[in-house]
């Protein structure tokens, strides 16, 4: 697309990374560490460079649309009630998108304004697998069908009505399954990040609203396709090697494969499940954001498009 044409501006990280140099990095190295996931490498200076900058963008739209939010209810004559400032956080799977919402969680945190933020993966509003294996679904998990979208919407709808307390259920990774009767619940954060491969998908056919319309802000983490697929499969390795050696977990058979039959499985994996999901429904909505982090090799942020205002 032209750059004439194209709604976003382009901002090279050494240019992005100028505007947080004035204000003190709050996370230590090993904050950090336990905050990124298997595989990304996010460091002290990705934080200071990428993150920082972009936690304070999101604190000042929170500001603005808290006054504006108040300045709307004065005139019509209401009594203003802050509503939640919503950040939608998508990408494909393996892309890093879960640590780009876990360091902006804690970073929102220590910004004036923005003192509780709270974070919801989509995760938990997958259908079960018995549901999925019902429906013929469960090769499918992660696209946008597998998920419960109107429990889903209802919550996040509910989260910016200001409703005092709103429940999610809970998934678990290592069970690769929604916990029974296992629920989080969120109260009336200033912030609250959703993050999850489909979020910022327009309304289907039959909807009415999409989940995206109740976003202040939508963030989608971007990187070329050869990439997501080595960062995906180097992953899965690394879970062989600890995670799923649990008993427990649901893809425990893979730790006791030899590693080249389990490797081939995981190629499968990707080129049957997630390159499609990535290539059908989440690439498109790339376009949907309102800021696009692009990533190169090395899982290292290169550039920033922010929608031009």
């Amino acid at each position: 697309m032209s750059a004439d044409l194209s709604p976003f501006v382009e901002i090279k990280r050494a240019d992005w990374a100028e505007l947080g140099r004035s204000t003190d990095l709050p996370l230590t190295q090993n904050e950090i560490d336990q905050i990124r996931g298997l595989g990304d490498r996010t460091d002290i200076a990705e934080v200071a460079e990428v993150y920082l900058p972009l936690s304070r963008l999101l604190n000042l739209y929170a500001a603005e649309a808290g006054s504006l939010h108040r300045a709307t209810s004065g005139f019509l004559g209401e009594r203003a009630s802050q509503t939640p400032f919503i950040i939608g956080v998508a990408g494909s799977v393996a892309v890093g998108k879960s640590t780009v919402a876990r360091l902006l969680r804690e970073l929102l945190t220590r910004w004036p304004g923005t003192p509780k933020v709270e974070l919801i993966t989509t995760d938990g509003f997958l259908h079960s697998n018995a549901e999925l294996e019902r429906r013929g679904l469960m090769a499918r998990k992660g696209f946008p069908e597998s998920y419960d979208r109107l429990a889903l919407l209802k919550f996040v709808a509910d989260i910016k009505s200001g409703v005092d307390v709103v429940s999610a259920p809970v998934y678990s990774h290592l069970l690769y399954d929604i916990v029974p009767g296992a629920t989080v619940e969120v109260h009336r954060p200033d912030v609250l990040i959703v993050e999850g491969l489909n979020v910022l998908q327009p309304a289907g056919a039959g909807q009415a609203v999409a989940l995206s319309d109740y976003f202040d802000f939508k963030i989608y983490v971007d990187a070329d396709t050869p990439n997501i697929t080595e960062w995906f499969l180097n992953r899965f390795y690394k879970l062989r090697e600890s995670a799923f050696t649990n008993p427990d977990s649901y893809f425990h058979r893979y730790s006791e494969m030899p590693v080249e039959k389990a490797l081939e499985r995981a190629k499968e994996i990707w080129q049957t499940i997630n390159l499609p999901n990535l290539t059908e429904n989440i690439l498109p909505t790339r376009a949907r954001a309102t800021l696009v982090l692009q990533k190169g090799a090395n899982h290292a942020v290169e550039s920033v498009l922010l929608r031009k205002v």
